[in-house]
């Protein structure tokens, strides 16, 4: 199979072009490459083992083709595009040394990945999608492309980009029904992303979050955190359900403040013409020695439409009410929350267009998971809370696991339907299976 023979440590080699968010090369201005990416060049493989490989510019006359079995390096001769698409194969400018076998493994090992059949198949027509993704995550996270631990290289290609770039594809769905439908101005994209405490959501949204912005479409990442009441009006809700340890605290459906959750998301969902700007609030978990506080307006983010894709994350997000019989089974507590959760449907959840639900198999990994959480707060320099009150506090949300998280890893979130859902499950050390 030659595209598996040769095609892609190229592009993590030190040689790749530097790409600017508009997808023109950095280190030669000149060189205006079509499209986001540098163009591919297509050389028959009845050549093969020889792969041929130059950038789309008429002036580049030279290029380098490696033979796939020795790995060795030779120069030749522009070659036009004469054969066919189907006897043709993809691959990127290669440098003047390339370890063919190693190219052969990253493509092998990204097909191999367990998102792949659900999200996007590896193609000669995507392949580019994949590699820059794959690049632009490594510079985010600070990762070395060149050096991947088999951790990384599953994080960065087994998990954040297939995911991506299924979220491509439903931003891309979304706009066409709207111009479809003849409206002047779309409206952007609700991706709601649904996981337990500490399994990663974070990180994966503000990674989502920044391969949009940097492909120049614009995105918004909001946490329903950030819809947590205030410090006084959560000590208000405690002291009116007295005794009952799941609103004592932040976290269970009664403890947000939903109009303020609604109108911030009919404010993000308006910013669609340029120049339009509002504020993102945000939620400070370290005030009051990790019991929490709305931030400070004045530390708020701003953003400018015209916004594509807003992001909504949230560990309860797509729960949906239950009998009062099964809740009060699980935890007579829980039955307040049941009630309380019947509004937030309307609320917020009716804004999502598109789901990501991240299902694991052991709720009680929220334990570890939020200790690493802590721990790194208190390590820059934030206060948090002790590794009782980290204990106390999970147990809180313990109920609403155990009765919300089957229904809805068997049905899927409140409100959603399957072709626009991505369910990832992932392991205790937050890799993804399937």
């Amino acid at each position: 199979m030659h595209l598996e023979s040769a095609l892609l440590d190229a592009h993590l080699c030190n040689s790749a072009p530097k790409l600017t968010p508009n997808g023109f090369n950095q280190s030669n201005p000149n060189l205006k490459n079509r499209g986001k990416l540098p163009q591919f060049f297509f050389a028959s493989d009845r050549a093969a083992p020889r792969i041929r490989a130059t950038f789309a510019n008429p002036r580049v006359k030279n290029f380098h083709y490696c033979n796939v079995r020795t790995s060795e390096t030779s120069q030749c001769g522009f070659v036009g595009d004469r054969a066919s698409r189907s006897d043709k194969i993809l691959a990127r400018s290669l440098p003047s040394t390339v370890n063919a076998g190693a190219m052969a493994d990253l493509y092998t090992f990204i097909r191999g990945g367990p998102l792949v059949e659900k999200t996007v198949e590896v193609s000669e027509d995507n392949i580019g999608e994949w590699l820059e993704c794959g690049s632009r995550v490594c510079r985010l996270l600070g990762f070395d492309e060149h050096l991947l631990t088999p951790e990384q290289k599953a994080r960065v290609f087994h998990y954040y980009a297939p995911v991506y770039l299924w979220c491509q594809r439903q931003l891309s769905h979304h706009r066409d029904k709207f111009q479809h439908d003849g409206h002047s101005h779309i409206p952007p994209l609700v991706i709601g992303v649904s996981a337990p405490q500490g399994s990663g959501k974070t990180t994966l949204v503000y990674t989502l979050d920044h391969l949009f912005n940097v492909a120049g479409r614009k995105a918004a990442s909001i946490s329903i955190d950030d819809f947590y009441l205030t410090r006084a009006d959560q000590a208000k809700l405690a002291a009116e359900n007295a005794g009952n340890a799941l609103l004592e605290l932040r976290g269970n459906a009664g403890s947000h403040d939903l109009a303020f959750g609604t109108d911030t998301l009919k404010t993000l969902c308006s910013l669609v013409e340029k120049g339009t700007k509002a504020k993102v609030p945000r939620y400070d978990k370290s005030a009051y020695n990790g019991l929490g506080d709305r931030a400070d307006p004045s530390t708020w983010p701003e953003i400018e439409g015209p916004l594509e894709v807003i992001f909504l994350e949230g560990w309860m997000l797509g729960f949906k009410p239950l009998p009062d019989d099964t809740v009060k089974s699980i935890d007579p507590q829980l039955e307040s929350v049941n009630r309380n959760l019947e509004s937030y449907y309307d609320a917020w959840e009716k804004f999502i267009g598109s789901w990501i639900v991240i299902e694991v198999d052991e709720p009680h990994w929220v334990y570890k998971w939020r200790l690493q959480a802590e721990i790194a707060m208190r390590e820059e320099g934030k206060p948090g809370m002790s590794d009782e009150q980290i204990a106390d506090f999970v147990s809180r949300y313990m109920p609403a696991y155990k009765a919300y998280l089957p229904p809805m890893y068997s049905d899927g979130p409140c409100g959603s339907k399957p072709e626009h859902t991505l369910v990832v499950k992932i392991d205790e050390h937050r890799n993804p299976l399937s």
